[in-house]
């Protein structure tokens, strides 16, 4: 009986300390919505999520759904804004353009955006053409190889850190990636695995490697200096991947090759 008691008070603390975490004060309002209403960045470039010929003013896709939700808990309405990468989203932040962003967490983006854990992950891998003798992802970085990859994407940044030997061939854009990786004869086109998979049909011979360089880490950000509404975001990312509402927007949306990501360390 004792066990069971301590059990149920330790379930309402939690209960507790997530409400708390989550409660709307007037700074929260104030930082998320200095409008009136909630502005959301979202990139049209990431098919994954964001459904492409969605319009601008009524989009679909997993962001946006998410989106919806937090606008719905801040009781305003939703304004997105749309941008064409992920490049001139991350830039955004410092014209005031959007109020809060769904993109991936980088830390070359961090020093102007605070980022809540990440809500989904994107796992990211190669794509070679046909005969190369290349195996392996490892095998990648070496002298002599060319890499095509969207500039200001989350993995094309990720490679701008911890690529040593190879060389980035730095493209606007990811549509870009791929006709640069084909006409100039590269030695791999970097990616989001689940936009590879169709691109690889598309080049005879051509294979993905297995596994992946990165995943990349989905996740909502807000301007630096608004603390109490990062706060909020943290919390609001935690409490709806574990309800289960980013995995029913995957499902939903047909969102393939995406997993919700885990829960951010206490």
């Amino acid at each position: 009986m004792t066990l069971r008691l301590g059990i149920a008070f330790a379930g309402l603390l939690v209960l507790v300390s997530c409400a708390m975490a989550t409660e709307i004060s007037p700074a929260v309002r104030t930082e998320l919505t200095p409008t009136g209403k909630l502005r959301v960045g979202l990139n049209h470039g990431n098919f994954l999520l964001v459904t492409p010929g969605s319009s601008a003013t009524d989009p679909r896709g997993v962001a946006p759904d998410v989106a919806r939700e937090l606008g719905r808990r801040l009781s305003v309405p939703v304004e997105f804004i749309r941008f064409d990468s992920a490049g001139k989203l991350g830039d955004g932040v410092k014209t005031g353009a959007w109020d809060v962003a769904f993109l991936g967490a980088e830390p070359q983006r961090a020093a102007d955006i605070a980022f809540t854990a990440a809500y989904l992950e994107i796992p990211s891998t190669y794509l070679v053409p046909a005969g190369s003798p290349i195996r392996s992802v490892a095998e990648v970085d070496r002298e002599g190889v060319r890499i095509a990859v969207a500039e200001q994407s989350a993995y094309g940044l990720y490679l701008s850190r911890t690529v040593k030997h190879a060389r980035l061939v730095l493209t606007q854009g990811v549509d870009a990636s791929f006709d640069a990786f084909v006409a100039q004869k590269l030695e791999a086109l970097a990616g989001l695995k689940p936009r590879l998979l169709t691109d690889v049909q598309k080049i005879p011979g051509a294979r993905l490697l297995d596994g992946q360089f990165t995943a990349v880490q989905q996740a909502i950000g807000t301007p630096k200096s608004r603390e109490a509404g990062a706060q909020y975001l943290r919390a609001f990312v935690e409490d709806v991947k574990a309800s289960g509402l980013v995995a029913e927007a995957i499902t939903k949306n047909g969102a393939q090759g995406v997993s919700v990501a885990p829960p951010a360390p206490r």
